[in-house]
């Protein structure tokens, strides 16, 4: 299965990417799966005037963009919260691909506050079936994300684990039902 984590903050020295960072190490080291990380900073995606409905309706610069989104067969959102909701860079990304049908989706919040984002995994529960993809139920809420992942996205509380691993595994049972032909064992 092909995986795509949706790193969604724009800040030089995004605390919350530290999350997908993390995810993708511990991932791809405990499945087969293919997965990578798309950074909404190493895109500089215009504000939306044109939505990419395939990769040959996509502008050059965007192609290699658009051939990761139309591949994944999953997705994983990591965000911080802004103003109560996901970041307006994520929305922007995900604005140029709508259409991400029968996809499951991970959802990660985190914020260095109490909350963890919290707010921002209920604006996220809406986005989603807008763009026709499945939500997980488990969310991974992430507070006090500077405490539990150091710069070099290694995790320095380990009683965070557990709710990693309950994160991961859901995620998967959902992404492997909707794709049983690619199923894999976490450990």
């Amino acid at each position: 299965m092909n995986i795509e984590i949706i790193s969604g903050s724009p800040r030089k020295d995004s605390v919350s990417h530290r999350v997908a960072v993390y995810l993708q190490k511990t991932l791809a080291e405990k499945t087969h799966h293919t997965v990578n990380i798309i950074d909404v900073r190493d895109w500089n995606l215009p504000l939306l005037q044109e939505v990419f409905t395939s990769v040959e309706k996509t502008p050059a610069a965007y192609k290699p963009l658009a051939e990761r989104m139309f591949a994944a067969d999953a997705f994983i959102l990591v965000t911080p919260e802004y103003n109560g909701s996901y970041s307006p860079a994520l929305q922007n990304l995900l604005d140029h691909f709508p259409k991400q049908q029968h996809k499951a989706f991970g959802l990660v919040t985190a914020s260095p506050g109490a909350m963890g984002g919290m707010r921002a995994t209920q604006q996220l529960l809406l986005l989603v079936p807008a763009l026709f993809g499945i939500a997980s139920p488990y969310m991974l809420v992430t507070p006090f994300v500077d405490k539990k992942f150091d710069a070099e996205a290694k995790l320095i509380d380990p009683s965070f684990q557990k709710n990693i691993d309950i994160f991961i595994n859901e995620f998967l049972w959902l992404a492997e039902t909707l794709h049983p032909e690619m199923e894999t064992v976490y450990n």
